[in-house]
């Protein structure tokens, strides 16, 4: 029986859905461990006092479930549930390898 409620959001996204995740963009700098990379983001803050722009790096681990990612690949990761002590992030895909550049 149906009762005739759509179980979308204004957005189009359905509430069973993940919802919007946020995405980041950066290059891999850690590929040893298995199914896990090390994706560093740059990030330009403006200093508040000198109002000069400067070059902040975060380092992320996340988690790559088929070990596809090598040192140099430009990569898009999202926010997931925690997985271990230290993932909060999955791969999305890989934007860029190494050797194409």
């Amino acid at each position: 029986m149906s009762t005739g409620i759509d179980k979308t959001s204004g957005n189009g996204q359905s509430e069973t859905g993940r919802g919007r995740r946020q995405v980041l963009v950066g290059t891999v700098v850690g590929d040893k461990t298995e199914k896990t990379v090390v994706v560093a983001v740059e990030n330009v803050v403006m200093d508040r006092l000198y109002h000069r722009y400067t070059k902040r790096t975060s380092k992320y681990y996340a988690h790559d479930e088929t070990n596809e990612c090598r040192l140099g690949d430009k990569v898009e990761i999202e926010a997931s549930r925690p997985l271990s002590r230290l993932k909060r992030w999955r791969v999305r895909n890989v934007i860029r390898r190494a050797d194409e550049r």
